[in-house]
């Protein structure tokens, strides 16, 4: 996620990153200038101007345009509702995370020091192993300081869901604990409630993760664009003359820069430059675990 000062308005105007649209429509952009051109040079050339059908089209833009403005502005609002919600799972996660740590504290006698590592780790594997599998990328995750402690926990199948399991080795020693009646029925139960949470986050980011878009909409959105933009130089060129190219060529370019940025914002989790800080959270929440659980 990019980070930057909103108050420093000549940097942004001047500043061009990774994700600016521009580099993305560069070619589509030169494009679109060498066939508004063309068209304007034939319209001049045969004196289309004079024909009263062509100098008409511009009401034809005016009654387009409100619309095309009207889903544009769906567009991206539905991007960012998913965006948003997809921060918000993640503040989520950090709180949930938290407040484990906080209960094992308070529940887990201040000698367990060796179970607190293997929960202070698990909760922070949790968070990292999320992030990376919503990137669909494989990590290796350290759960244990010593290899004879590896005999507490069956090993990680990388092939499988790891949230899953990260989740289940919390509930496994969650379990254990109980059953050795070191940690009460109502202590397991409300321990419980905040390793559901993980699962919830988890299901609700993948559902935004695999539920893109519907394809026709996207499409729709795109062909729209595309004739509308076309037909410009028909409309403008009676008027502008040659001034027509920069005219079109900026409205093409603010046209499809609100559909890039929508299809980049929609999918949170991809790793895009505008998308969340996933990895930095995890990391977040690791160190505030440890820090809670009091692990070097």
């Amino acid at each position: 996620m990019i980070q930057y000062n909103p108050k420093d308005w000549f940097t942004f105007i001047f500043r061009f990153h990774k994700a600016d649209t521009i580099r993305k429509l560069l070619p589509m952009i030169l494009g679109m200038t060498l066939y508004t051109t063309l068209v304007v040079f034939l319209e001049i050339y045969f004196d289309l101007n004079s024909d009263s059908n062509v100098r008409n089209i511009p009401q034809m833009h005016s009654l387009l345009g409100f619309a095309i403005s009207m889903l544009l502005v769906f567009r991206t609002n539905t991007a960012y509702d998913r965006w948003w919600e997809g921060r918000k799972l993640w503040g989520s996660l950090v709180n949930a995370s938290r407040n484990l740590a906080i209960k094992i504290t308070v529940i887990l006698a201040p000698d367990e020091i060796k179970l607190r590592k293997q929960l202070g780790r698990a909760i922070g594997g949790f968070a990292l192993a999320l992030h990376h599998h919503l990137r669909k990328e494989k990590i290796r995750i350290e759960l244990f300081e010593h290899e004879d402690e590896e005999d507490t926990f069956s090993p990680i199948d990388h092939e499988k869901h790891v949230p899953i399991q990260m989740a289940g080795f919390i509930v496994k020693i969650l379990d254990q604990q109980y059953k050795a009646k070191k940690i009460t029925g109502e202590q397991y139960i409300n321990l419980n409630t905040e390793v559901n949470a993980f699962m919830d986050i988890c299901g609700a980011c993948e559902r935004i993760k695999n539920t893109p878009i519907p394809f026709s909409y996207s499409v729709f959105i795109k062909k729209f664009i595309f004739f509308y933009v076309m037909s410009l130089p028909f409309g403008f060129g009676y008027s502008l003359g040659y001034y027509t190219v920069p005219v079109v060529v900026f409205i093409f370019y603010v046209l499809a820069s609100l559909e890039l940025i929508a299809e980049e914002i929609e999918d949170p989790f991809s790793g895009d430059e505008n998308d969340l800080p996933t990895l930095r959270l995890s990391e977040s929440i690791q160190n505030n675990v440890l820090e809670i659980l009091k692990i070097n």
